[in-house]
């Protein structure tokens, strides 16, 4: 934290282990709080734990959790890959969790080319389970799937943005997961985005 103010930055979230809903948790909202955390997400799910019922246990898991995190001041999260999207016994992981989950106590947080590598469109859960993203992650992808600098690839980000209040999104994240060159990838998509109008 110290560091973070010394650089005038703030953090509004962190991405934590699914382990810790269950072992250590109020110690990890404790330490949410000294660092300014608004938001706990949880962004992988087990290969195991990938079924049905594995998904609705998760989501009550979530359910349970979220109460704890709201009434200490702190939202619990989901980010998304794009394994669920792909059907599970003829249903969707990703509608599972959104579903089984209460609005008031877990929120998601929408990686944007996951979810499109998953072969689904942002703007149906925006109209779904409006109001459930206040977090966003913004990368690119190219026309063969890989990842790109935000703005060189297929992602229609104006449409989507166009959304951000049906959304509910407040945090926007430029990523890049494996750029060759860090820096050069987020001035890049820094520059796309400044000029970026919609």
């Amino acid at each position: 934290r110290t560091i973070l103010d010394r650089n005038h930055l703030k953090a509004p979230s962190s991405h934590i282990p699914i382990e810790t809903l269950s072992k250590g948790w109020e110690k990890m909202l404790d330490d949410a709080h000294v660092m300014g955390h608004e938001y706990l997400i949880v962004a992988w799910i087990d290969e195991p734990d990938r079924t049905v019922d594995g998904y609705k246990r998760i989501a009550e898991l979530f359910n349970r959790a979220g109460e704890t995190a709201r009434k200490a001041g702190i939202r619990l999260g989901y980010h998304n890959h794009s394994y669920e999207f792909a059907p599970v016994d003829g249903q969707r992981p990703y509608n599972i969790l959104l579903t089984n989950t209460d609005p008031k106590n877990v929120v998601f947080e929408l990686d944007l080319f996951w979810i499109v590598k998953g072969g689904a469109d942002p703007l149906t859960y925006f109209t779904m389970q409006e109001g459930r993203f206040p977090l966003a992650h913004v990368k690119d992808m190219d026309p063969r799937g890989g990842m790109v600098d935000v703005g060189r690839g297929t992602i229609d980000f104006p449409s989507i943005f166009r959304h951000a209040k049906q959304a509910g999104i407040k945090h926007y994240f430029v990523e890049h997961d494996e750029p060759a060159d860090p820096f050069a990838s987020i001035a890049a998509s820094y520059k796309y985005l400044r000029a970026l109008r919609f």
